[in-house]
């Protein structure tokens, strides 16, 4: 029986598009940022944001050396947010619905501009923020770990005492959902901009995810 549910954020939270972060981050003064930036897994100072390994003051820095001038803290947000395109507000109010029936939690490779967004009233017109559809965040920039190194879902399952096999994982990324399966997780691949909700609701009703 599923107990669990864990979702990643970008590509199944969040709509995203690769292609509209290299234009903001070009923008921005990022000569390389097509070669840079990834949908899934990030590089150089990119990475170490998301790994922890820089903070937020520091990576600015570094990035402003990349641009060639000082950078604000809002520009910089407003570079990253090109990442997202949209949040459908439906399946937020669906996530609520399942908090009356399972444990939700949020598992994301991410950084402290896209979610000092998300974990304000800006996230949705409702104004709620991302922390109130979920019994808790897992992000990787305080993990110090990036999808998909196993450490980061040990992590999880260790504070939180899920058993693997009453958890449901549900990600975008085929690597990911490879781990989470080796761990003994039960997954969903979901695919970006397209609405999961329905499949996941046959899925519980059967009680067995085999995707």
């Amino acid at each position: 029986m599923i107990k669990n549910l864990v979702f990643d954020f970008g590509g199944v939270i969040a709509s995203i598009s690769r292609d509209n972060a290299v234009r903001t981050f070009t923008r921005l003064g990022v000569a390389d940022a097509e070669h840079i930036l990834d949908k899934y897994h990030q590089t150089g100072i990119f990475q170490e944001l998301e790994e922890g390994k820089l903070s937020e003051a520091e990576y600015r820095q570094r990035l402003g050396g990349l641009c060639g001038r000082s950078l604000g803290y809002g520009e910089v947000q407003q570079a990253w947010l090109g990442f997202i395109t949209g949040v459908d507000v439906e399946q937020l109010r669906y996530l609520e619905r399942l908090r009356g029936r399972y444990r939700l939690y949020l598992l994301s490779n991410t950084n402290p501009y896209v979610m000092g967004w998300a974990c304000s009233p800006r996230f949705t017109a409702e104004g709620k923020p991302l922390e109130e559809y979920f019994d808790g965040l897992y992000l990787s920039y305080r993990l110090g770990a990036t999808k998909p190194d196993a450490r980061v879902f040990e992590c999880l399952l260790r504070d939180e005492a899920l058993v693997p096999g009453e958890t449901l994982f549900v990600d975008d990324g085929p690597s990911n959902i490879e781990v989470a399966r080796r761990l003994g997780m039960h997954t969903l691949l979901a695919e970006n901009g397209v609405s999961w909700k329905d499949r996941l609701e046959r899925l519980l009703g059967a009680d067995a995810v085999t995707l």
